[in-house]
């Protein structure tokens, strides 16, 4: 290949990337695993589909990716960080029942993220079912459907006799089509991370999509918390590939420590060249005194319509007592969901329900779960319950805060590590979290304090220090370990 021809675009066409969202038990799962099934390829799926549920098909010779996770973590972080990993969106909606809140609620999801929608109207076997009244409803939802009025495609289908399916198979690849989705062969790849794990046998081991590009075996890759080179690259049948092209769904082995779910990723020729795009740049040190102040609690917030949810928003904000004592994480029409309950234990916050109530599954989770679900039917109410809470929350202060200079060695999850203290005090045996690029990113806990190659109980601001630290990920040089205590409320 000439210099010219490998800085030419050789632009082509990739297959949709697919979400299927709607109400609880109105068949999303069922839709999915009829389409699996009765696809020759994917029916022999190993590693990726049977652990994420991410696969392709293969349809009127066309290839379609599906992704089976909409209640996953990685879909709750990338609605919060506004990431869009699907192209196009099947809203699910059962014809015994008609539109619900989570039918509003996810489409709600698909207006934010400006994704096409096919509708698909499942359980047409079931006896005594009335399709004109369900797309009444979702016409008053304002789900225009086409033939009454509204651009919207739509089927009648059952997951469970396979009638319709072809049908709305190939209203999928028309509105796919009509989005002209393109993508350069000869560029580095990029994409989306969906899951990690840490495997004691084969290190970190990331799954992502593919969304641009192609992804090489023997490439560096980065994101902006982790980078490495591809060391083994596996499609979605388990198989061992050199290459893959959009929109597939691969399974990577290399990156040094795990990248955070959510995270677009970028391949390159060098890791110093991918380093200017993604990694942390390591700050110059300053003396500054830190901001310090009660660490604030996440809420999400659910109410039964739109209306509701706006008002319950404005009182909390409007209350002295709550506003600076809270972050709204995200907030959202309909029952309390599974989506819901895997983002507040992801981000450790507390859901705030005006006048709903909770799904099933998230009614047997929350049992063996310290997710705090705070729900009333009056919006005073309600309020005086948050006040409560907050009142008797242990505050965590922040006391102080160290940036990471050097890393010595690492083994398992302890590491000796060097720092200076940019603000506040530092004490042995102290538990901490790590900061990177503004985010969280794990925790951990001072094993021994060292100054000056001596053993200390404390350290001060503009000390520098070694430290022998457990975590739950691999610290870097660049990252800052910030500094709790707690401060109990005055008791009058």
């Amino acid at each position: 290949m000439t210099e010219q021809e490998s800085t030419t675009e050789k632009i082509e066409k990739r297959p949709p990337i697919v979400v299927v969202m709607g109400h609880v038990d109105h068949g999303k799962t069922s839709l999915l695993d009829y389409i699996r099934k009765t696809n020759v390829t994917a029916k022999e799926a190993g590693g990726i589909t049977q652990s994420v549920g991410a696969y392709e098909i293969e349809h009127s010779g066309k290839k379609i990716t599906f992704i089976d996770t909409p209640g996953h973590e990685a879909f709750s972080k990338m609605r919060a960080r506004g990431t869009q990993v699907a192209d196009l969106a099947i809203l699910v909606v059962a014809a015994d029942e008609g539109v619900k809140p989570q039918t509003q609620e996810a489409f709600s999801h698909i207006q934010t993220a400006k994704l096409p929608i096919v509708v698909a109207i499942n359980k047409i076997d079931k006896p005594n079912i009335n399709l004109e009244k369900v797309k009444n409803e979702l016409m008053t939802s304002g789900i225009l459907l086409e033939g009454y009025g509204g651009n919207v495609s739509w089927q009648a289908i059952s997951a469970k006799t396979g009638e319709g399916i072809q049908e709305l198979l190939d209203f999928v690849l028309l509105a796919a089509e009509l989005e002209n989705l393109k993508y350069d062969s000869r560029t580095q790849a990029k994409g989306i991370i969906i899951e990690t794990q840490l495997d004691n046998r084969r290190g970190v081991i990331v799954i992502v999509i593919v969304k641009d590009g192609v992804l090489r075996l023997g490439e560096n890759i980065a994101t902006q918390s982790a980078h490495g080179k591809i060391k083994f690259l596996e499609n979605f049948l388990g198989a061992k590939v050199d290459a893959l092209e959009p929109s597939a769904p691969a399974l990577i082995l290399g990156f040094e420590s795990s990248p955070q779910i959510g995270e677009e990723f970028s391949t390159g020729e060098t890791i110093a060249g991918l380093t200017e795009v993604f990694l942390p740049k390591i700050k110059k040190l300053s003396n500054a005194k830190i901001e310090t102040g009660p660490k604030k609690i996440k809420l999400i917030l659910k109410a039964d319509n739109a209306g509701a949810l706006e008002a319950l928003s404005d009182v909390i904000k409007s209350t002295p007592s709550v506003k600076e004592s809270i972050e709204i994480l995200n907030q959202s029409v309909g029952r309390v969901n599974e989506s819901d309950f895997k983002l507040a234990i992801s981000a450790q916050a507390i859901i705030i329900g005006f006048r709903v109530k909770l799904d099933q599954a998230v009614e047997n989770s929350q049992r063996f779960s310290s997710v705090t679900v705070i729900i009333s039917e009056i919006i005073y109410e309600l309020l005086k319950k948050l006040e409560d809470y907050l009142n008797s929350f242990d505050k965590l202060n922040l006391v102080g805060e160290l940036e990471i200079l050097a890393i010595f060695s690492a083994q398992g999850k302890k590491q000796v590590i060097g720092g200076r203290i940019s603000g506040g005090s530092v004490k042995n045996q102290q538990k901490f979290e790590v900061w990177r690029n503004e985010q969280n990113f794990t925790k951990g806990r001072i094993l021994n304090l060292q100054e000056g190659k001596k053993d200390v109980a404390e350290a001060g601001t503009g000390k520098e220090v070694g430290l022998l630290v457990e975590a739950d990920d691999i610290i870097k040089i660049g990252d800052k370990l910030k500094f709790y205590e707690l401060s109990k409320p005055a008791v009058s």
